[in-house]
């Protein structure tokens, strides 16, 4: 299924196309502040909608994921990283799809802290 997505503001919108009943509750030090629900999809799924000068980007521990978010609303709708297998990915946070009943997803606990 094909749904849109988008930071508060707009500036960042996105199309991703997957089958999202699952979600990942990240208690890392970045994750659990910002209380993104994330789902995976293989990056080529992921299509901007918007500029790419209107992402910025922030990087920590081992830098392995750009998480990406909007300099105006505060808000990261998706993250960029590589899975397991090589493969490129998009970490998308859930929460900024409004099409997605947030209610119907089940929600497994990750332990990113422990990383």
């Amino acid at each position: 299924m094909l749904y849109e997505g988008s930071c508060h503001c707009g500036n960042i919108a996105f199309e991703v196309d997957g089958e999202f009943t699952e979600a990942l509750d990240c208690n890392c030090s970045l994750c659990r502040r910002r209380g993104g629900l994330l789902a995976f999809a293989p990056r080529e799924k992921l299509v901007l909608k918007t500029p790419e000068e209107n992402i910025s980007t922030y990087t920590f521990n081992r830098h392995v994921i750009r998480h990406h978010f909007c300099a105006n609303c505060g808000i990261m709708p998706f993250g960029e990283g590589v899975a397991p297998n090589g493969a490129a990915m998009a970490a998308i946070n859930l929460r900024c799809i409004p099409a997605i009943d947030l209610g119907s997803l089940t929600v497994k606990p990750y332990d990113g802290a422990a990383l």
